[in-house]
């Protein structure tokens, strides 16, 4: 039996929803590529150990939440390029409005930004969300009434997604 023993299984089941994170967390999507790979290469290190006594799906968020926070302290902070374009210039609303939430996810702190990802994109409990950050489950409510704030601040022309009575909810 090889130490790595479903490892190729588990990143071929689990690529595209770990990419997304890595996508979210990052804003880039060659970052996020770049982020996945590094974390995937100390997965495997350690997979004959995950596999045996744990979530390996949970360690590789936590560890792509670390290396993402670890990243962002060693660069410079991003500048937001710009206004977001007008209405009038794309046809479809959705597709404007994700275009602005991606430009203010970027003007939120790591861990801000690390907490609405996992929340709201990965459908993390606030106990899950606590445990792949390392923190208190009251640190994560904090963290996500913060960035609701900071987004309704930087963004008001997204209130109306910020509004949805469940986001509201889980940020009380």
């Amino acid at each position: 039996m090889d130490r790595h023993d479903g490892f190729r299984e588990f990143v071929l089941a689990r690529q595209q929803a770990l990419m997304r994170t890595a996508y979210l967390l990052t804003g880039d999507p060659h970052l996020a590529e770049d982020l996945l790979q590094s974390v995937l290469i100390n997965v495997v290190g350690h997979w004959s150990k995950l596999v045996k006594g744990g979530n390996p799906e949970a360690y590789t968020r936590k560890a792509m939440v670390n290396q993402y926070i670890s990243w962002k302290r060693r660069l410079r902070p991003e500048v937001p390029s710009g206004d977001p374009p007008e209405r009038g210039a794309y046809s479809d609303g959705a597709v404007l409005d994700r275009i602005v939430l991606r430009q203010a996810l970027a003007k939120l702190g790591r861990r801000q930004r690390a907490v609405i990802v996992l929340r709201f994109w990965e459908d993390l409990t606030e106990a899950q969300t606590a445990e792949v950050l390392g923190c208190a489950v009251g640190t994560v409510k904090s963290q996500t009434h913060h960035a609701l704030a900071r987004l309704r601040e930087v963004a008001p022309e997204l209130v109306h997604l910020l509004d949805d009575p469940e986001i509201v909810e889980v940020a009380r």
